[in-house]
Formats: C-alpha cells, sequence, structure tokens
C-alpha cells in the first residue's frame, strides 16, 4: 500500500499563502524586486477608488511599505523602462510583460467577437466603422484619451452606456491593437500596441489551451495552497474552464495533492505546486513564519481565490464600496489586518488630502481578538508607515470595537 500522507497543520497552510504572496516578510523597493514581486503575484489589480491610495498602489505597500510610487510607474509607462502593461489577469491589472504572449489568445478571444460585453453593440452598422475611425485617429494623431474624442449625448452612468468612441476604444484594448501608452490624472492613455509594446517582448503567440495551462500552473505558484477549482477566480477564468487543466497537471504531478487541517477544525484536501514541496515542509517545522503587520486593499490578490479567506483565515472579506451605506457592515473601504498569520481585524480609512488627516471611520478586532501590548504596538507601527505612505500627519479615529482597541492605537501613536 502507498504510504498515507501526512496532515499538515493550519499554521503550515497560512505560512505556505502568506509566503507566495511576499506577505511574510518586507520585500525590498527596488525596481529589480517590485518587478519580481509582481510576476510572482501574476499580476496587481486596479481599481478606480480613491479613498486612499489606489489597489495597486497599495498592494505594493502591503509587501513594500513605504516606497515611491513613481517606481511602480515608470515601470508600467515609462517607455524606457517598461516592464508591465495593463491587461485583464484576475480583473483589470498590471501585468508583466515577460507573459505577454500567454495574453495574446485571450486578445485573439476578443477579435473574435466572443466577449458578451460587446456582441450587441458589434452587430450596429455603424460599430465596425466607428473602430476603424478611432482606430485611424491614434495611428495618424498618436496616443489619444476617450476624452479626445467628442461626445454630445448624456452619460446615463453605467459602463456600457459609455459614449461610443470609448466603447471602441475599450475593444480595440481588449483585443490587443491598442494599449495603454500611459494615464493622465488616472484617465488611460491609448496607442498602438506596436508603438508601446517594446522590441524584447517574446510575442510568439501560443495556442488558447498552452495559455490557460500557463495561467492555471501559474496561479497554485502564486496562491501557495489552494482548493484545485480555486486557480480559476486567480487567473480571470471560470471553474468549468479552468477544470481539465487542474485535472491533467494533478496527473501529470505538476501539482500535488494535501491534507491539511483548515480552521473549521477539519482535514481538507488541497493541492500545492511541486516545486513548493520544500517550502510546505519549512513551514510546517517553522522554518518560514509570517512575521508582517500590514493593511491589505479590498483587491489584493490574497482574496482572489473564492472562499480561501474563510479556509485558511476563518475571516470573510468584504467589499462594500459599492453597496448603499446603510447596509456597510464594514465600511466602504474595508482593509483587513493582517497580523503575523492572523487576519485579526479591520480598518475603513479615508484620507483628506488638503489637511492631511487620515481618518479611520471603522476601526475592528475581530472575535477572540485581544488589544494586547504587543498587537497595538505592531498595528501601531504599520499605521505609522501607512500615514507617511500617505503623507497624513494626523490620525482620526471615529469608531472603534472594542473602544479600548481605539484608545490604545491612538495612545501608541
Amino acid at each position: 500500500m502507498p504510504p498515507i500522507s501526512p496532515t499538515y497543520p493550519l499554521h503550515a497552510a497560512r505560512a505556505l499563502a502568506l509566503h507566495t504572496q511576499g506577505l511574510t516578510a518586507p520585500t525590498p523597493s527596488t525596481p529589480d524586486m517590485i518587478l519580481a514581486l509582481i510576476e510572482r503575484l501574476g499580476g496587481i489589480q486596479i481599481d478606480t477608488l480613491h479613498v486612499v491610495q489606489r489597489a495597486h498602489y497599495l498592494t505594493l505597500w502591503s509587501r513594500i511599505g513605504s516606497y515611491d510610487t513613481v517606481t511602480l510607474d515608470r515601470l508600467a509607462y515609462d517607455p524606457g523602462e517598461r516592464r508591465l502593461f495593463e491587461y485583464w489577469h484576475h480583473a483589470a491589472s498590471l501585468v508583466p510583460l515577460s507573459a505577454y504572449r500567454y495574453f495574446m489568445p485571450r486578445m485573439r478571444w476578443f477579435k473574435e467577437g466572443n466577449s458578451q460585453w460587446y456582441q450587441g453593440w458589434l452587430k450596429k452598422p455603424e460599430s465596425a466603422e466607428l473602430v476603424e475611425a478611432v482606430l485611424g485617429r491614434i495611428r495618424h494623431e498618436g496616443a489619444l484619451r476617450a476624452a479626445d474624442f467628442e461626445h454630445t449625448e448624456a452619460r446615463r452612468g453605467a459602463w456600457w452606456s459609455w459614449k461610443p468612441a470609448k466603447l471602441a476604444l475599450e475593444h480595440l484594448y481588449d483585443r490587443g491593437d491598442l494599449m495603454i501608452a500611459n494615464r493622465v490624472s488616472f484617465q488611460r492613455v491609448y496607442d498602438l500596441a506596436e508603438r508601446v509594446l517594446p522590441d524584447w517582448v517574446d510575442a510568439t503567440e501560443p495556442t488558447m489551451e498552452e495559455s490557460r495551462r500557463h495561467f492555471v500552473e501559474h496561479a497554485v505558484r502564486a496562491l501557495g495552497i489552494c482548493q484545485p477549482l480555486q486557480t480559476a477566480e486567480y487567473t480571470w477564468m471560470r471553474r468549468g474552464t479552468a477544470r481539465p487543466y487542474v485535472e491533467a497537471l494533478t496527473e501529470a504531478g505538476v501539482f500535488v495533492p494535501v491534507r491539511v487541517t483548515l480552521a473549521d477544525g477539519d482535514i481538507h484536501e488541497m493541492v500545492i505546486h511541486r516545486d513548493h514541496c520544500d517550502l510546505l515542509t519549512q513551514a510546517a517545522d517553522g522554518a518560514i513564519k509570517a512575521e508582517r503587520t500590514t493593511f491589505l486593499n479590498p483587491f489584493d490578490s490574497l482574496f482572489w481565490a473564492k472562499g480561501r479567506d474563510v479556509q485558511l483565515w476563518n475571516f470573510r472579506q468584504s467589499l462594500e464600496a459599492y453597496k448603499p451605506e446603510k447596509k456597510r457592515e464594514w465600511g466602504y473601504f474595508c482593509m483587513p489586518i493582517l497580523h503575523r498569520d492572523r487576519l485579526v481585524g479591520r480598518l475603513d480609512p479615508k484620507l483628506d488630502r488638503k489637511s492631511g488627516v487620515l481618518t479611520l471611520k471603522k476601526l475592528y478586532l475581530e472575535p477572540g481578538i485581544a488589544p494586547d501590548g504587543e498587537l497595538v504596538s505592531a498595528v501601531a507601527g504599520a499605521m505609522q508607515d501607512f500615514m507617511a505612505f500617505h503623507k497624513a500627519a494626523d490620525l482620526t479615529i471615529e469608531h472603534s470595537a472594542p473602544a479600548v482597541f481605539g484608545k490604545k492605537l491612538a495612545a501608541a501613536l
């Protein structure tokens, strides 16, 4: 009989998950190290919310601490230093140009009209003409924003009600004809892919099957440990689409099934990448430890795999920005508090950029977490760095539960 595989403890699964996500120890803020971190993660999500720094900057701050955001901007938009580009990963993301070729089948998928986002609009006779007109303007005039195209119709508020030129720009971007050359006041600046894509980038297009296999395998590397089909959410794929690739990679021995005691106290089967077997053993032995205290934005890649927050941390991450205010429990931009290997609380920050005051509209500890001196000191240290990153001179706490946590944190600061 084959030997029974060991059952790994919860702390080992947590440590491996945090380690592969770059959250066990600080990452140096050099361009090379930032690029290596993003390559490890596969991408960092971009979002429009701006109550504090935007999501892609915060994802790096959680792993680096205070850094100059210009470094990331240069990696994404400086023609001489460009190593990243904007495209669809888990969602709209900054992704490494080293992986550009694996996104090309997705671009072709859009070009062939498979996306339901555009099917109705593309059927209109005037749409094809508009697409060519928009492409022609950029070809002759250079990089342009959506605002550079005239539009007289009233905007109705939803993305599918964008002005026609914006739809054309997004369609051309999705199918790879255009790339994002820059951002001005966070507005996308579109240009021809041939003028944005560096010469050194490998643009040899793989098959869709090769592309999907690549993304599924990378998802397990980046997640560290997960249930097999959680790879799908990490990489903008349906679970049914990911299933045969997960099964094939498991059959080939690339994914290794492991037994883990999860937060519910039961033993579950998860998978790791075969290259991480030694890392899991080290995590179980305590050689890999989670030692950071930091705050995670709602779009952080740690939460991309659906359900893993509850499985590993008994913590349900929630984005409430798009809920009516009366229905919010945790706050508009709730950021989980990571302390060592546990998610111990949440805070809802808002920065007043004119006054330099950072307000915690809500501050919570999870049930059973005591605001002892060690925790308060660690959170205070992270908060000082968070304030420095935002150039905030003062902190206000409007609501804390328990109240003593807010009082102790204010005193420590």
